[in-house]
C-alpha cells in the first residue's frame, strides 16, 4: 500500500495501540533504523515487514498485535520512512532496503528467520530470499507469509496501477471528495479533516470503501518510494522464486486491486499454500482480520516446532 499525505487520527472510539514491550535504534544497519517489539520475550520470534516502499510499520497496529499473545513480534521502519530517518541525498534502492534487512535479522535473529511481508514488505521479503538463495545475503529465511505481496513484475503492476486510479473516480468517492471538499471541516476540525482525507486517498484498496475508516493512518515519502521502485526497472520475480525453498504461505485479498493472479503465480513457483480471502481488497488484516490472523496462526503453527 502506498500514499503521500500525511494525516493525524480522527476523534472516534478506535482500539487503542499498545506500547511495545521494548525499542530502540539498529546498531548495525549503515542508518540506525527503529524498531519495537511486541509480545513475550523468549516466544518464537517474527519479523513483521510493513508495505510502502518509504512508509512506517505503524498503520499494521494495532491488528496485527493479535498474533502477540503467542509471538513475539519485531516491526521495524524500512530505511527513510516513518523514525528511521535517511540523508535525503542517499539514494535507497531495492538492494538498500535488503541488506538492511539482513543486519536487522542478524541483530536480532541468531538465526534463520520467520518473516512476514505485508504488501511491499511481502515483495521485500521475496528479494531477500532471492539474494540468500545465491548467497549474497545471509541467513536464509525458515520461512515466509506473503500477505497481499506487491505485484511481482511490472507487468502487474501496471494492472494494480490502472485498477486503483479507476477504482479511486468511483462516483461514491468522488461524491464523498465534493462533500469534503464543501463542508467547513477544514476550519472547524482539521485533525478529522486530515482523517476523512486520508480515508478517501486509501479507499480504492477495499473491498468495502467505508473500512478504511478503520486503517490506522501513515505517511509515505515519496521520494523514497519512486527511487526504491525505479532501482527495480522493468521487473519479474517469478522466474526467481524456483530457487526459495522454505515453508511459505500466501494470503491475497480477492477484491485487491493488486491482482490476484501475481500472488496465485508466486504461491505456484514457491510451492506454497494459497489463501484466497473473499470480501478482501488489499488490507486483509482490517477487512477480513479473523480469517487472516486463523489463517497466518495456523501456518506458523505448522512451520514452528515447539
Amino acid at each position: 500500500m502506498c500514499r503521500t499525505e500525511h494525516s493525524s487520527v480522527m476523534p472516534k472510539t478506535k482500539q487503542p495501540i499498545a506500547s511495545p514491550r521494548s525499542s530502540g535504534f539498529t546498531r548495525t544497519t549503515e542508518r540506525p533504523l527503529y524498531w519495537c517489539a511486541y509480545g513475550p520475550a523468549g516466544a518464537p520470534r517474527v519479523f513483521v515487514l510493513h508495505g510502502g516502499p518509504g512508509a512506517e510499520h505503524g498503520y499494521l497496529l494495532p491488528q496485527f498485535l493479535d498474533l502477540a499473545d503467542e509471538y513475539e513480534l519485531v516491526f521495524y521502519d524500512q530505511r527513510g520512512g516513518g523514525r528511521s530517518r535517511n540523508n535525503p541525498s542517499d539514494a535507497i534502492t531495492w538492494k538498500t532496503q535488503a541488506g538492511d534487512l539482513e543486519r536487522v535479522i542478524g541483530e536480532f535473529a541468531g538465526g534463520s528467520p520467520t518473516i512476514i511481508g505485508y504488501s511491499w514488505g511481502g515483495m521485500l521479503a521475496l528479494l531477500y530470499a532471492i539474494e540468500a538463495s545465491h548467497g549474497r545475503l545471509s541467513p536464509a529465511p525458515a520461512r515466509l507469509a506473503l500477505v497481499d505481496p506487491a505485484p511481482l513484475t511490472r507487468a502487474y503492476r501496471a494492472r494494480f496501477e490502472a485498477d486503483f486510479a479507476r477504482r479511486q473516480q468511483a462516483p461514491e468517492i468522488q461524491r464523498a471528495r465534493a462533500e469534503l471538499a464543501a463542508s467547513a471541516l477544514r476550519a472547524s476540525d482539521p485533525a478529522a479533516y486530515r482523517r476523512r482525507a486520508f480515508e478517501l486517498s486509501v479507499a480504492g484498496y477495499f473491498a468495502d470503501p467505508r473500512r478504511a475508516a478503520d486503517l490506522t493512518p501513515f505517511r509515505v515519502v515519496g521520494r523514497v518510494q519512486q527511487s526504491v521502485w525505479d532501482s527495480l526497472g522493468d521487473f519479474d520475480l517469478l522466474g526467481d522464486l524456483g530457487a526459495v525453498h522454505c515453508p511459505t504461505v500466501v494470503v491475497h485479498g480477492r477484491q485487491d486491486p493488486i491482482p490476484i493472479a501475481s500472488s496465485e503465480s508466486a504461491a505456484r513457483a514457491l510451492r506454497a499454500q494459497f489463501v484466497p480471502l473473499d470480501a478482501c481488497g488489499h488490507v486483509p488484516y482490517v477487512e477480513q482480520r479473523a480469517a487472516l490472523f486463523a489463517a497466518l496462526r495456523s501456518f506458523l503453527r505448522g512451520a514452528i516446532a515447539p
